[in-house]
């Protein structure tokens, strides 16, 4: 049986209400205990949802590495997040703004966004997007 808390519906802010990039620091966020939400005191568990886009699209997941290399860009006209699982990824907006992801932290790239991956990256990420799979990318 649900909670009266668990199904209250409130008004969040979308993270890509914008377009830009966003650094999520891993630890930025205080989960919500899941006792507290079930109504369960013996229930060991956190949760958190942090509304990206109300866009109902494809959903593709993908992972994506970097050595230490060269600079390049990239257009993106969808959402896409990158979760770090290892190394650090740096990259930086047109205007210069330098963001640099380290394991368990979260990159969001909004609509309409040009990102520059940053050539000292050496890192890998799990990423997810809505949009379809790039066929050149697929197995």
């Amino acid at each position: 049986m649900r909670s009266k808390k668990m199904t209250q519906k409130t008004e969040a802010k979308l993270l890509t209400e914008k377009p830009g990039i966003q650094l999520i620091k891993a630890g930025t966020y205080k989960l919500k205990e899941l006792s507290e939400l079930r109504g369960t005191p013996e229930l060991k568990g956190q949760i958190l949802d942090l509304p990206l886009t109300d866009n109902k699209e494809v959903l593709t997941l993908g992972y994506f590495a970097l050595q230490p290399s060269v600079d390049y860009s990239a257009e993106f006209d969808f959402t896409e997040v990158k979760i770090v699982t290892k190394g650090k990824i740096v990259v930086r907006d047109v205007e210069d703004n330098k963001y640099t992801a380290e394991v368990g932290d979260v990159l969001i790239f909004s609509p309409k966004t040009t990102v520059i991956f940053d050539g000292e990256s050496d890192g890998e990420v799990v990423y997810f997007k809505n949009a379809g799979a790039n066929p050149l990318y697929l197995p």
